[in-house]
């Protein structure tokens, strides 16, 4: 072509073969409407499930899981038999400040090591076994059968002390709410321990020691169960995994859903300035999605390996069972790239909003990788029942800082991803099955057949040429 063609007649200047204007464009109502309804639902519902499952934690709480190991023996004094331990632990059932909000559990110290072991409580109480005997030795008041010739001097190792042990193995927020919950529950304790020894020792002459322990006779020392990993991102390792590997999914099938139907020519693709659009092929939709599912399952074997790697070898974290690890997060990768295909291929272009709402934002308020789900409010904690995000975390967890036991929330994350799948699965067959029987096309075989003689006119007028 020669350049003069592309200038104007009149002055030179470049013709403009683009007669719609800018102005003309934005002064149409019905192009402002939908950007704006669909981004306006999209941020209020994304900021309300984010926020609201977040916002107060502390208010929401409901039966946290607490061990108690109570194993004071007791101690006589006099001819009475004295159980601190028991009046303790009854004292924080009681107390209104735990009462509903945590699970205390009565177990044995070897079971509470167990539960602890599979992420099943996020704090364990101990009582030691001479805890009762202490108290009333560090009062003056040494119990028969005794030893102690006086009292001790203060701060006496191990005198009126609980131990808290933590597990934030579990979860780090879960663990502070339990402790911030249960160290006011002591102290409360603590200052009814103090009157029942104050009455008892009598208000005879005290030395200073023996005065400020009776004051605040009852101590709790905080130790952590088990750590985490040094490469764990103190103990929040396996959320960053989970939701990477969510991630995984919805990414694989977001781009298998553009990738294919561009190459099966009901979609474009635009790479800087080129712009293609292939001509349509005829293809029911049922087979679009069997090509879709099966590139999926190879996509999300190879991302999620390649995450891994990064993960594990780039990065140094803590990656014990990679076999393992890569196979579930594989599983439950495909789960969700088949969703996410899925509902493409039911509501069309605004299924990639649905899966982000779905998959994404109400999995972060779901999913108890930092609010636990004992600190949601209602709707949230039922939602996690059923989103992928927090049955992914629970086998992150289980293979990350559990040992991989079955029972520590892997057979539950790995169940849950395979009837995911299977669910999924079974919708996308019965919904897009469904329209092709009632001929339900994305481009009708009339319309196929009208671009297919185009196209054929098209070419044979190019070789006229």
């Amino acid at each position: 072509m020669r350049r003069d063609s592309l200038l104007g007649p009149e002055n030179g200047t470049p013709r403009d073969d683009y007669p719609v204007r800018v102005r003309d464009l934005l002064r149409q109502r019905a192009v402002w409407v939908l950007p704006l309804v669909l981004a306006s639902v999209v941020v209020a519902s994304m900021t309300a499930l984010y926020l609201a499952s977040a916002v107060n934690p502390l208010a929401h709480v409901r039966d946290l899981p607490v061990e108690v190991v109570n194993s004071d023996r007791g101690a006589t004094l006099g001819t009475e038999h004295l159980d601190i331990g028991r009046r303790i632990e009854t004292g924080l059932r009681a107390s209104p400040a735990v009462s509903g909000r945590l699970r205390l559990e009565p177990v044995t110290r070897s079971e509470a090591e167990r539960a602890m072991n599979r992420g099943r409580a996020y704090a364990t109480v101990v009582i030691p076994p001479d805890f009762t005997a202490s108290l009333l030795t560090q009062a003056g008041l040494p119990p028969a059968g005794s030893s102690a010739a006086g009292p001790p001097s203060a701060g006496t190792a191990g005198a009126g002390a609980i131990q808290l042990l933590t597990n934030p193995r579990a979860g780090t927020l879960g663990v502070s709410l339990a402790t911030g919950i249960l160290q006011p529950a002591v102290a409360a304790a603590s200052r009814t321990v103090s009157g029942q020894l104050t009455a008892v020792a009598g208000a005879g002459p005290h030395d200073a020691a023996t005065k400020a322990f009776l004051a605040n006779p009852v101590t709790v020392t905080t130790s952590q169960f088990h750590p985490p990993p040094a490469s764990s991102a103190l103990g929040l390792s396996a959320f960053y995994l989970a939701l990477l590997t969510l991630m995984c999914g919805f990414l694989a099938g977001t781009i298998l859903h553009s990738t294919v139907d561009a190459a099966l020519g009901y979609g474009t693709s635009e790479v800087g300035p080129r712009w293609t659009q292939l001509q349509p092929k005829a293809i029911s939709r049922w087979r679009t999605l069997l090509i879709k599912w099966a590139m999926a399952a190879v996509l999300t074997a190879v991302v999620t390996g390649l995450m891994l790697a990064v993960a594990a070898g780039a990065v140094g974290m803590d990656a014990p069972h990679p076999l393992l690890l890569w196979l579930y997060a594989w599983l439950c990768a495909a789960s969700v790239a088949a969703g996410t295909i899925v509902l493409f291929a039911v509501l069309g272009t605004p299924g990639q909003l649905a899966a982000i709402l779905l998959f994404v934002y109400a999995g972060l308020a779901s999913a108890g990788g930092t609010v636990p789900v004992e600190a949601l409010p209602g709707f949230f904690r039922l939602l996690s029942e059923a989103e992928p995000l927090r049955q992914i975390l629970a086998g992150d967890r289980a293979i990350l800082y559990f040992g991989a036991q079955a029972d520590a929330g892997l057979t539950r994350g790995v169940v849950a991803a395979a009837i995911g799948l299977l669910c999924w699965l079974a919708v996308g067959t019965l919904v897009v099955r469904w329209y092709d029987r009632r001929a339900l096309h994305r481009l009708t075989p009339e319309l196929l057949a009208y671009v297919d003689r185009a196209v054929q006119d098209y070419r044979a007028q190019g070789r006229a040429e």
